[in-house]
């Protein structure tokens, strides 16, 4: 975990934050910004800041975070009328946190991206 991070001071307590899952791999949380009724977080554990860090050690981790995510999508009720998952990498994709995650939204038609 990284000291600065806010999702690692979340996961240590020290910064308030509503963890709906975690499992010693990722954590979910709630997007403090949301872009549709339903708009988690997924997050793994052990801090990684760009996909561009990953290599095939790491593959596993990041799997996980996809099956995660499903069980969040059912938890929440999205798997009838499907969701979106999606991932940034850098800046200028608006990736605010320097933190990997997994964003999951649902709950309303979201349209085409494009």
């Amino acid at each position: 975990m990284a000291e600065g991070c806010i999702f690692c001071r979340i996961l240590r307590g020290e910064v308030k934050g509503e963890v709906l899952y975690n499992d010693g791999q990722a954590f979910v949380i709630r997007d403090i910004r949301p872009r549709a009724p339903v708009h988690l977080l997924i997050i793994p554990v052990q801090h990684f800041t760009y996909l561009t860090y990953l290599n095939q050690a790491t593959e596993p981790m990041v799997g996980h975070l996809f099956t995660v995510a499903e069980e969040m999508a059912k938890r929440e009720g999205l798997g009838a009328n499907g969701y979106r998952l999606v991932m940034n990498q850098g800046k200028d994709s608006g990736q605010e946190v320097a933190h990997l995650h997994l964003h999951l939204l649902g709950g309303k038609h979201l349209g085409t991206m494009g």
